[in-house]
């Protein structure tokens, strides 16, 4: 699936405890208020204050307690996230005047090393450096995005992995998944088993023989882009945009159709058109690279362009003819996603365009 530039992320306890506290407030205050009190006057309001005696009183110090325990979670937290709609430039010291190391693009993510004065010094990928607190989301903001834009990912770690139909060993399998290869977590089970979605395959692989990791999109350092560019410059040819259809050649339509039919091989073919058409408004948008090579190969944006299945399925030659034709149509200009530039498997979690088992926003 689509992840952008990533950032390999744990999920923070930040995010777990915010959940368990707040979800123990929710649950306090909606058993009856008789209970509630009766609690606190029992126990929680004479060891917050044996003093306090007023039940409304020790409401509010309870209230307050709360709140403050969630900002202090919140000001503990190490994720930081771009607020931007281009990039962001991050800098080798805390000032507008010093040398520009890199860039984080948006929703791009990172982790907080150091804060000072309006500034934030933090590591996105292999970009280490400063950027200002304006363009920056801190605490539940960053938590909030991060949970929006992020996946969770599965990374087999035995050299064979059964895709199994059934959340047993005693079921049949799809598919043998090989050492290092990522699948979309739909569910981590409470029975040792992962619903994961593998070329567009839906199936169970056994906890135990994978590594379940978040991903966000990473920043890139300034040499990083120099050489993605050259790369670039070398391999395509730059495209020139024309009343809205992209001239390209027949090897950008075939990179294109093999990209397709990575992720979206078994969808219908509004949902293969749907994913070149995301590609394309990426390479029209000042916030991507500006050609399809570009756009499918740079920093991980994909997770079968990173692991070469893009560039297997191209120089295999057995692209269906339905995903050529979708890239020719989005090449041309055609869209049924409107101005999309990400996807991914629809679990429910956000808003978007429902095309088959994707979710285009």
């Amino acid at each position: 699936m689509l992840k952008g530039r990533r950032l390999l992320v744990r999920l923070s306890a930040l995010a777990a405890a915010l959940a368990l506290f707040c979800g123990i407030g929710m649950t306090a205050m909606a058993s009856s208020t008789k209970n509630y009190l009766d609690t606190l006057n029992g126990g929680v309001a004479q060891i917050i204050d044996p003093s306090v005696s007023d039940t409304t009183e020790i409401m509010n110090i309870t209230l307050q307690a709360q709140q403050e325990a969630m900002k202090k979670m919140e000001e503990e937290s190490t994720l930081v996230m771009a607020n931007v709609q281009n990039t962001l430039n991050v800098r080798s010291e805390p000032d507008e005047e010093s040398d520009k190391l890199g860039k984080l693009y948006k929703d791009c993510g990172g982790t907080i090393l150091e804060r000072r004065d309006g500034w934030t010094k933090l590591q996105s990928g292999d970009l280490i450096g400063w950027a200002s607190d304006e363009y920056l989301l801190f605490g539940q903001e960053a938590e909030s995005l991060a949970s929006q834009v992020g996946q969770l990912l599965a990374t087999t770690e035995t050299e064979a992995l059964r895709l199994r139909k059934e959340p047993s060993t005693e079921e049949g399998f799809y598919t043998m998944i090989t050492r290092g290869e990522e699948m979309e977590v739909i569910e981590v089970r409470d029975d040792g088993w992962v619903y994961v979605d593998y070329d567009s395959t839906s199936g169970y692989v056994s906890e135990e023989y994978v590594d379940i990791h978040f991903l966000i999109d990473s920043g890139e350092t300034m040499e990083a882009i120099k050489e993605r560019e050259r790369a670039e410059a070398e391999a395509k040819a730059k495209l020139v945009t024309n009343y809205g259809a992209a001239t390209v050649g027949a090897d950008d339509t075939m990179l294109l159709a093999a990209l397709i039919q990575c992720e979206a091989g078994s969808e219908p073919y509004e949902g293969q058109l749907a994913v070149g058409a995301v590609v394309m408004n990426r390479v029209r948008s000042g916030a991507y690279p500006d050609n399809i090579y570009g756009v499918i190969y740079a920093s991980g944006q994909f997770t079968p362009a990173m692991s070469g299945k893009v560039d297997a399925l191209y120089v295999s030659g057995k692209v269906k003819d339905s995903c050529i034709q979708a890239a020719q149509e989005a090449i041309a200009g055609n869209t049924n996603v409107g101005s999309a530039t990400h996807f991914r498997r629809n679990n429910g979690t956000r808003e978007g365009i429902v095309i088959g088992k994707q979710i285009f926003w």
